[in-house]
Parts: structure tokens; sequence; C-alpha cells
């Protein structure tokens, strides 16, 4: 018998959307990807999650109701 992987609710969340920028940072070096929010005030990058597989930045865009369009990439 196989298992099926039971999809998850995912909760939802909330962000200033006027202050935070959803970005994607990707390592130089491992080419590792994080997904988190940049304060446009001061530059400050806070990580969220690793974004490890399509299924992981979909997660993110669907916690915190974003399309791909409004997420920049920093390398």
């Amino acid at each position: 018998m196989f298992w099926k992987k039971k999809k998850r609710e995912v909760e939802k969340r909330s962000f200033d959307r006027e202050l935070l920028q959803p970005m994607i940072r990707v390592s130089i070096c491992t080419g590792e990807k994080t997904a988190g929010f940049k304060n446009r005030e001061t530059g400050k990058f806070q990580e969220i999650m690793l974004v490890n597989s399509q299924e992981a930045l979909q997660e993110f865009l669907d916690t915190y109701d974003i399309s791909m369009s409004d997420v920049q990439r920093e390398f």
C-alpha cells in the first residue's frame, strides 16, 4: 500500500507591505536560497525559511499571500 502525502492547510500570515519587501536571497558560493523580507528603510534582511524545493517556495508564497512577481532576488 502506498501512502499519499497529506496536503496541510497553510496558515496565512500578514506583513507590512509598505515597510517590508519579499525577497529570495541566493548564496553565490553554495546556491542556497533563503526566503524572507528586507526592511526598505534599514536594508536589514529577516530570514523566514530555507527554500530547498519548488514546494517550499510555493509554501512561502501561499503563507504570505504574495505572487512571484512581487518577490525580488538578491545575490
